[in-house]
Protein backbone atom coordinates (compact mmCIF):
# COMPACT_ATOMS: atom_id res chain seq x y z
CA UNK A 1 0.00 0.00 0.00
CA UNK A 2 1.46 3.22 -1.25
CA UNK A 3 0.55 6.48 0.24
CA UNK A 4 -0.31 9.23 -2.45
CA UNK A 5 -0.75 13.22 -2.23
CA UNK A 6 -3.10 15.37 -4.57
CA UNK A 7 -1.18 16.05 -6.99
CA UNK A 8 0.45 12.93 -8.53
CA UNK A 9 -3.26 12.09 -10.26
CA UNK A 10 -1.60 11.65 -13.40
CA UNK A 11 1.15 9.46 -12.50
CA UNK A 12 -1.59 7.23 -10.66
CA UNK A 13 -3.21 6.40 -13.69
CA UNK A 14 -0.73 5.58 -15.74
CA UNK A 15 0.53 3.23 -12.87
CA UNK A 16 -2.83 1.69 -12.77
CA UNK A 17 -2.71 0.88 -16.94
CA UNK A 18 0.37 -0.75 -16.35
CA UNK A 19 -0.21 -2.80 -12.76
CA UNK A 20 -4.43 -2.98 -12.32
CA UNK A 21 -3.21 -5.48 -9.79
CA UNK A 22 -1.43 -2.95 -7.12
CA UNK A 23 -3.97 -1.22 -4.74
CA UNK A 24 -2.96 2.50 -4.06
CA UNK A 25 -4.84 3.74 -1.02
CA UNK A 26 -5.24 7.70 -0.31
CA UNK A 27 -2.15 8.90 2.41
CA UNK A 28 -5.30 9.67 5.03
CA UNK A 29 -6.19 5.61 5.11
CA UNK A 30 -3.91 4.07 8.01
CA UNK A 31 -1.99 1.03 7.77
CA UNK A 32 -3.04 -1.59 10.83
CA UNK A 33 0.54 -3.54 11.94
CA UNK A 34 -0.03 -6.98 11.84
CA UNK A 35 -0.51 -8.58 15.16
CA UNK A 36 2.70 -10.22 16.53
CA UNK A 37 2.32 -14.50 16.44
CA UNK A 38 2.55 -16.24 20.32
CA UNK A 39 6.23 -17.46 21.38
CA UNK A 40 7.13 -21.25 20.34
CA UNK A 41 8.26 -23.98 22.60
CA UNK A 42 12.13 -24.33 22.55
CA UNK A 43 13.21 -27.86 21.51
CA UNK A 44 14.14 -28.35 24.85
CA UNK A 45 9.93 -27.60 26.07
CA UNK A 46 9.11 -29.92 23.20
CA UNK A 47 10.88 -32.68 24.23
CA UNK A 48 9.51 -32.19 27.72
CA UNK A 49 5.92 -32.76 26.35
CA UNK A 50 4.59 -35.25 27.61
CA UNK A 51 2.32 -35.70 24.84
CA UNK A 52 5.03 -35.29 22.51
CA UNK A 53 6.83 -38.29 24.03
CA UNK A 54 3.82 -40.38 23.65
CA UNK A 55 3.68 -39.63 20.36
CA UNK A 56 6.54 -40.13 19.22
CA UNK A 57 6.94 -43.44 21.35
CA UNK A 58 3.60 -44.99 20.28
CA UNK A 59 4.23 -44.67 16.47
CA UNK A 60 7.02 -47.28 17.53
CA UNK A 61 4.39 -49.67 18.65
CA UNK A 62 2.68 -49.81 14.90
CA UNK A 63 5.91 -49.02 13.02
CA UNK A 64 7.86 -52.47 13.73
CA UNK A 65 5.07 -54.61 13.36
CA UNK A 66 3.96 -52.68 9.95
CA UNK A 67 7.68 -53.04 8.32
CA UNK A 68 7.96 -56.68 9.56
CA UNK A 69 4.28 -57.54 8.02
CA UNK A 70 5.05 -55.52 4.80
CA UNK A 71 8.40 -57.19 4.25
CA UNK A 72 7.09 -60.64 4.75
CA UNK A 73 4.27 -59.88 2.70
CA UNK A 74 6.35 -58.43 -0.65
CA UNK A 75 8.79 -61.54 0.02
CA UNK A 76 5.87 -63.86 0.00
CA UNK A 77 4.02 -61.93 -3.29
CA UNK A 78 7.75 -62.09 -5.28
CA UNK A 79 7.59 -65.86 -4.09
CA UNK A 80 4.28 -66.45 -5.88
CA UNK A 81 5.67 -64.46 -9.05
CA UNK A 82 9.59 -66.16 -8.92
CA UNK A 83 7.69 -69.75 -7.75
CA UNK A 84 10.57 -70.08 -5.38
CA UNK A 85 10.22 -70.01 -1.11
CA UNK A 86 12.84 -68.26 0.28
CA UNK A 87 12.16 -65.00 -0.53
CA UNK A 88 9.37 -64.31 2.20
CA UNK A 89 11.95 -65.27 4.82
CA UNK A 90 14.59 -62.44 3.38
CA UNK A 91 11.58 -59.95 2.93
CA UNK A 92 10.50 -61.11 6.75
CA UNK A 93 14.28 -60.20 7.82
CA UNK A 94 14.60 -57.12 5.94
CA UNK A 95 11.09 -55.89 7.17
CA UNK A 96 12.70 -56.77 10.62
CA UNK A 97 15.87 -54.72 10.55
CA UNK A 98 13.66 -51.80 8.81
CA UNK A 99 11.06 -52.02 11.99
CA UNK A 100 14.87 -51.52 13.87
CA UNK A 101 16.42 -48.78 12.26
CA UNK A 102 12.84 -46.74 12.25
CA UNK A 103 13.39 -47.70 16.16
CA UNK A 104 17.41 -46.25 16.32
CA UNK A 105 16.50 -43.19 14.86
CA UNK A 106 13.66 -42.45 17.10
CA UNK A 107 15.25 -42.84 20.42
CA UNK A 108 18.59 -41.22 18.73
CA UNK A 109 16.45 -38.16 17.78
CA UNK A 110 15.49 -37.93 21.79
CA UNK A 111 18.54 -38.73 23.45
CA UNK A 112 19.85 -34.93 21.51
Amino acid sequence: MVPISENCGRAILQIRRKLPSITILPSHVPVVPMPKLPDRETPEEQKRSFWLQFGRYSQLAFALPAATIAGWFLGSQLDRWLHTSWISVVGLLLGIVAGLIELLRTVSRDMR
